[in-house]
């Protein structure tokens, strides 16, 4: 899945992706509800990808002349540092952890643009429903605009759902340009799964496995059983934990504020 590219821009330093937020921020509020949210997405991210490579290379030490096996069973997982995640099958390739900790922290950035009411008149803050599925394309394209590379805009271009493809942009009458918005590798991959398990809404809170599925079927079998697929592939994290280390700030060591504070 993964793809080579010509680098024509930068790839930002934590120090720069905070202020790409605070860049197009609108008010302190939303910058704490969709940066804290980026930060919680990133964390999940740099767990599966730490997962999948801790599953790839312990097949490889087992030396059974089949590294690539579909599938790792508990009896070989028993020794993994899983960091919380239970399950998955052992990746096709080693994960850049660093690119989807990047991605994760840059993935939703667009969705400041998409406030109905950003906060900063006293108002609650709320998202325009209408125009919130623009808000990867945005995203993208605001990334572009700072010189950040292609290959880190496409986190955000490339996370909504479990995958858009043109035909479903045609099918559904979206108003988006009818173009793939799909994962163009793992860590693209690895990031769109991660951002499922925590909402943007408010309060902010964190969603199982189960659950995104009852959300994911809203739009038919065959989206949630791609998100079933997913979840499969990558296991599932330690929700209940997550919750707790972020209500006490402790998100592995990346800055991030109180949530919604």
């Amino acid at each position: 899945m993964a793809t080579m590219s010509r680098m024509t821009g930068y790839i930002p330093t934590l120090d720069q992706i905070d202020e790409l937020h605070k860049k197009i921020a609108p008010s302190q509020a939303a910058y704490d509800l969709v940066h804290t949210h980026c930060v919680v997405v990133a964390t999940i991210a740099r767990q599966l990808a730490r997962h999948q490579n801790a599953l790839f290379t312990n097949k490889l030490g087992q030396g059974s002349g089949n590294a690539l096996d579909d599938s790792a069973g508990a009896a070989e997982q028993a020794d993994l540092p899983s960091d919380g995640i239970t399950g998955g099958r052992v990746p096709k390739r080693l994960i850049d952890e660093h690119l989807a900790t990047i991605g994760g922290l840059l993935h939703d950035i667009g969705t400041y643009r998409v406030l109905k009411h950003d906060g900063s008149d006293g108002e609650p803050l709320q998202f325009d429903g209408k125009r919130y599925i623009l808000h990867g394309l945005l995203g993208y394209e605001y990334l572009l605009e700072q010189g950040v590379d292609e290959s880190i805009a496409q986190f955000a271009h490339n996370h909504t759902g479990v995958g858009l493809t043109q035909q479903m942009v045609i099918a559904q009458n979206l108003p988006l340009p009818p173009v793939d918005y799909m994962p163009v590798n793992l860590e693209q991959e690895i990031v769109m799964v991660a951002d499922k398990y925590n909402s943007k809404s408010i309060p902010p809170k964190f969603l199982t496995a189960q659950a995104y599925a009852k959300r994911a079927e809203r739009y038919g079998e065959a989206n949630k059983r791609r998100w079933l697929d997913l979840v499969d592939q990558y296991g599932v994290p330690d929700v209940p934990a997550l919750a707790a280390r972020s209500t006490a700030h402790d998100l592995g060591g990346i800055n991030t504020p109180p949530l919604g504070g």
